[in-house]
């Protein structure tokens, strides 16, 4: 048999589907994968209903039906102030994590260098490999996950192609401030490097903190490759709607990279879509008041555990200091919590480049009856040091 490509080697498969599988297999609660288990809007269905029985079930326009588009664009402009042309700035993917895909691909040459700030949303430093670039990593330093500005400049210096950020984060619940993000740009801009940008938390922030879309900051569109999806924003993230933002000439390149990898989105659920494009902003706020609420419930929770955490300023992730408990690493912990509490949370080696294993990420899109569930049995964590 001839041999597969060496590069898949590199890295393996997803730890949070695997955690997921465990988790099935244990009847725990699952605290892993980051889904919801909650309807998206009655708009969006109702619309899911009519598109079902209406003309949209062929291929739409390569880089997105033109519906689509066009309240995408409309939506951007109200929450960032870009002035986005839908047929100049837009690509239309299947879910952010194509839209990762593209943007890679669209940006680096095999060889070049891609920044990654570790810990990471595993697909980052795969999608550079894939891509046939080098990852370079930047660590983010606990608790807090900001980073060391000397540290972050002397990586520029090596000249890399892109820089990866997620904005809020995956794995961390970080959110970047606008003078951490300008300074980026000014490292950027100086090593004439692509910021990559995902973005599809940027909804979910958490009172003081402020999402701030790089793109939108002075000077930073022409060279940002903003990916973002609808699936966190609207609870659906089994319709994998994404897409990119960058400008014409980048735009150009992403379709042609597009169109090879995936041909379209699909057409019903663009169709579909344009709904909760079109949600009022009240929407928006009912949503970040009513993670607020889960999030104050799930950390209520821990803090009576004992364990240290961080408090996310966005997102709905939770990283918990296993350290205490005085597991050999975390994927012991992890298998543990599983098995032994009925609770699942991914090992969060899985998320670093470092060797670093006091950590376990939680997270607590979930119902309160279920947060409530999950929270009862971590409380036998107690008696456990």
């Amino acid at each position: 048999m001839p041999a597969t490509a060496p590069r898949l080697s590199v890295f393996t498969e997803s730890v949070i589907r695997g955690t997921t599988r465990l988790a099935n297999a244990h009847g725990a609660i699952n605290l892993s994968q980051g889904f919801p288990d909650f309807d998206p809007p009655e708009e969006i269905l109702a619309a899911l209903e009519k598109a079902a029985r209406g003309n949209f079930h062929q291929y739409a326009i390569t880089w997105g039906a033109p519906r689509f588009r066009a309240a995408l664009a409309r939506k951007i402009n109200r929450f960032t102030g870009l002035a986005i042309d839908p047929d100049q700035h837009l690509v239309v993917t299947c879910g952010s994590t194509e839209a990762m895909m593209v943007a890679m691909m669209t940006a680096c040459n095999p060889g070049d260098k891609v920044l990654v700030f570790s810990p990471f949303y595993e697909n980052y430093a795969a999608d550079a490999i894939l891509s046939g670039a080098e990852p370079v990593y930047v660590p983010l330093h606990a608790l807090d996950f900001h980073f060391d500005p000397d540290e972050l400049a002397r990586a520029f210096a090596l000249k890399p192609k892109a820089i990866v950020i997620c904005n809020p984060s995956n794995p961390t619940g970080k959110v970047f401030t606008r003078e951490e993000l300008l300074y980026i740009l000014k490292l950027a801009e100086e090593h004439d490097t692509f910021v990559i940008t995902d973005e599809p938390y940027e909804h979910i922030v958490y009172a003081p903190y402020e999402h701030v879309s790089f793109a939108a900051l002075p000077g930073a569109f022409e060279r940002t490759i903003t990916c973002n999806s609808l699936s966190k924003t609207y609870a659906m993230t089994g319709w994998r709607l994404g897409y990119v933002q960058a400008a014409p000439e980048v735009i150009a390149q992403a379709r042609k990279v597009h169109n090879f990898l995936t041909v379209g989105a699909a057409a019903p659920l663009q169709e579909a879509g344009v709904a909760g494009l079109e949600l009022p902003d009240s929407y928006y706020t009912g949503m970040r008041e009513a993670y607020t609420a889960k999030r104050t419930l799930f950390l209520n929770y821990l803090k009576r555990t004992g364990l240290s955490y961080t408090e996310p300023m966005g997102a709905y992730y939770v990283m918990v200091d296993i350290s205490p408990l005085g597991f050999a690493d975390d994927n012991a912990a992890s298998e543990w919590f599983i098995r032994t509490l009925g609770v699942a949370g991914v090992a969060g080696s899985a998320f670093f480049r470092e060797p670093e294993h006091r950590f376990i990420r939680f997270h607590f899109a979930k119902s309160e009856s279920i947060l409530h569930a999950a929270g009862e049995r971590l409380q036998k964590l107690i008696s456990c040091y």
